[in-house]
């Protein structure tokens, strides 16, 4: 019986689809534990196909391709290293399951399928995955490892059966994704467990972007008393050993590492976005990012968060200035590139309204300007940024805010263009505050400055599309504070009209406006571009409703 045990985790941060670069991360690692004189190395959920892998299990050949990777790393096991528990599909009895594959001396130990397949939000598992029997704990190096995948730690029932088993250490491989208040989520989950079970756990998340979607990692390990004895820092992929002894009771106790801070919510706001979008732009391939550069806030901010995802030499700005921009709008676009150090091109649009104008006054003859020639400057800025994205292949950057496309403020094919948006599940008041703590803070991992990366006038003049003489945001909306705290009740609360009204001291008219705007722009969002999840109800895969809906419900 042993009485000492070198456990691994691995926070990987896998591609979804790229099977052989996942099996090589699966390999490093392991290589680097196996230096290191490690026991067992655990990797994250399915880190083999990559998280989520969706209707990829539906392809025979790509269930193929796991199976022929994990057959090769069942052989590198035979060398003598240490065992590895790898997350993959495993088809079993004509079903493909969730799985986790524990490979040790060059064989198949076990099979772990995953109990709880999480059906809400983001989460559509039970769709593509079967549902895994209860299972008993797995002997891997002398020790009973209690194997729970992802969503069983949030139920009490896995745990539970694996501690009847005989299982001394809870070992959880996830894919958990981030939102704000999740790593506290967790933890509570996890602190659970080990009081109903007694036993220490140990928690290894991945890590990156994928898609919509992007992990933090911020994997720990639990002691039996409940304790924190380490965590790993968030938003980067590597590996940390954990020293594990038997007392004379029996029981496994983790040597105590000093905890590794997550971060306040401002900076785990930012580095979701970092993350998020440097992954999408490496993982898609493509060389860098451009986006309209206005002077505004939620412009500057996207233009921060991409210099320090990609660096200033993948970031390409543009001020597109109408007969409307402001001066002021001019110098704080220059000065915000300055500061960044990325490279700035200015390209007038007049020459294009005037082209519209032309083109379509016999048809608008008669008709007094509105908010067409407005959408029409939106949207020449749009063309012209497509057409340089078309040439030169770098990636448009949408800088819409959570608050703007949730009320509609923002035009189909003009500022809502774009391959990609960090700002989509942000709401204004958050931009301001993150913005501001950008500014007096460098992020770990940034490639971007020390020091401030937009003006103070940036952050705060009254925000506004520039669109007409003296236009402002306000003038259409109500203040940023007060919609956004509306539109929190009604989106992330989904609570009624007078639910809002009465709750959060809301004017009812001004609540009434916000939720009519919401319900019409559902066909706006479904024609946005995909952006960070940060919040609760991201809009895309977790808050979906009909383009086309009657219903009115509750006031």
């Amino acid at each position: 019986m042993a009485d000492r045990l070198k456990l691994t985790l691995a926070q990987l941060n896998p591609t979804v689809g790229d099977v052989a670069a996942n099996a090589a991360l699966v390999r490093q690692a392991y290589l680097h534990a196996a230096g290191r004189g490690s026991d067992v190395v655990v990797t994250t959920e399915l880190a083999l196909s990559g998280y989520p892998p969706e209707d990829l299990i539906y392809r025979p050949a790509f269930l193929d391709l796991c199976d022929e990777h994990l057959r090769d790393l069942k052989e590198m096991t035979a060398a003598g290293g240490p065992a590895l528990i790898v997350g993959a599909p495993v088809r079993q009895d004509g079903k493909v399951y969730n799985g986790a594959v524990v490979l040790d001396r060059g064989e198949v130990v076990a099979r772990v399928l995953k109990q709880h397949l999480p059906n809400y939000g983001v989460f559509d598992e039970i769709r593509v995955f079967a549902t895994g029997p209860a299972q008993g704990p797995v002997r891997v190096r002398g020790v009973r490892l209690g194997i729970l995948i992802c969503e069983d730690m949030w139920f009490t029932d896995v745990a539970e059966t694996l501690a009847e088993t005989g299982a001394e250490i809870l070992v959880i491989p996830n894919g958990s994704p981030f939102e704000l208040d999740k790593p506290d989520q967790r933890l509570s989950h996890a602190v659970a467990r080990v009081t109903e079970t007694g036993l220490p756990l140990v928690y290894v998340n991945q890590v990156g972007g994928q898609d919509e979607l992007v992990f933090d990692g911020s994997s720990f390990v639990l002691g039996a008393d409940h304790s924190l004895r380490l965590s790993m820092a968030p938003w980067v992929a590597h590996e940390v050993d954990s020293d594990w002894t038997r007392g004379s009771d029996g029981r496994w106790t983790c040597t105590e590492q000093t905890p590794v801070p997550a971060g306040d919510r401002l900076e785990q706001i930012y580095q979701a976005m970092v993350v998020g979008l440097r992954d999408y732009v490496q993982k898609n391939g493509f060389p860098g990012v451009l986006l309209g550069l206005s002077g505004g806030i939620d412009s500057a901010l996207s233009a921060a968060v991409a210099v320090d995802a990609l660096g200033a030499d993948k970031v390409h700005c543009v001020m597109m200035p109408s007969p409307y921009t402001s001066r002021d709008s001019l110098e704080d676009a220059a000065e915000c590139a300055r500061l960044l150090g990325c490279r700035l091109d200015e390209i007038n649009i007049g020459p294009a309204m005037a082209a519209y104008d032309s083109m379509l006054s016999p048809f608008f003859a008669g008709r007094a300007p509105d908010i067409t020639e407005e959408n029409i400057q939106s949207r020449a800025r749009g063309m012209t940024l497509m057409g340089l994205s078309n040439k030169f292949g770098a990636m448009v950057l949408s800088t819409g805010n959570k608050s703007e496309m949730s009320v509609g403020y923002a035009t189909l094919y003009g500022d809502m263009c774009g391959g990609y948006s960090v700002l989509k599940d942000v709401y204004k008041t958050d931009v301001f505050a993150v913005s501001r703590w950008r500014n007096a803070h460098r992020p770990s991992g940034a490639r971007g400055p020390e020091g401030m990366v937009m003006p103070e006038r940036v952050i705060t003049k009254p925000p506004s599309a520039e669109l007409r003489p003296d236009q402002k945001d306000e003038d259409s909306l109500p203040p940023y504070d007060v919609l956004d705290d509306i539109l929190f009740g009604l989106v992330e609360g989904q609570k009624s009209v007078s639910e809002v009204v009465v709750t959060q001291n809301h004017d009812p008219a001004t609540v009434e406006r916000v939720w009519r705007l919401l319900n019409r722009a559902e066909y706006k969002r479904r024609q946005a571009p995909p952006g960070v999840k940060i919040g609760t109800r991201a809009f895309g895969r977790e808050r979906r409703y009909p383009i086309t809906n009657a219903y009115i419900g509750p006031r």
